[in-house]
Formats: C-alpha cells, sequence, structure tokens
C-alpha cells in the first residue's frame, strides 16, 4: 500500500531564526504591518510503500531524525495519509 508522508520542519521555539526575521522585516517594509513573526522552514513530502500507517509513520519518523531535521535546531510534525 502506498502512503502519503507529509513532513513539516521548523526552527524549534526560542532559536533565532535568521531568515524569519528576514522575511518579518521584509514584510514591514511592504507595508505589512499586520504580521508578527515568521518562521521559516522547509516542507517535504515522501511517498512511501508500507503495510500500513503505523509502518509509514515510523519510516517517516526515522528519516526525519537520522537525515532532514537536524534536532537540535529544529522539530518536525508528520502527518500519513494513504495514497
Amino acid at each position: 500500500m502506498k502512503f502519503l508522508a507529509e513532513i513539516e520542519i521548523l526552527p524549534k521555539k526560542g532559536l533565532l531564526d535568521p531568515q524569519g526575521k528576514a522575511v518579518g522585516h521584509s514584510m514591514k517594509a511592504l507595508g505589512l504591518n499586520n504580521i508578527g513573526e515568521v518562521f521559516v522552514g522547509r516542507f517535504i513530502t515522501l511517498e512511501i510503500e508500507s503495510t500500513d500507517e503505523k509502518a509509514a509513520f515510523e519510516s517517516a519518523e526515522i528519516a526525519c531524525k537520522k537525515l532532514l531535521a537536524n534536532l537540535i535546531m529544529e522539530s518536525y510534525s508528520i502527518r500519513i495519509t494513504a495514497k
């Protein structure tokens, strides 16, 4: 069975996000003063062949922990859907 893993990776709260700060300052320069803090991260999709949703989640989590996310500076969330 095929599953789609949607992974969102963001800087951990409390850590400096230089890209987010730069985008936030640019928003103000564009007159978008109603926008508060900005965080810049990554969105990754993986197509996973697996026996069930739990096994697909476990594969995506291994990928995040070992390759996709820097666990010292970033947090991640995973959403699995059947494809």
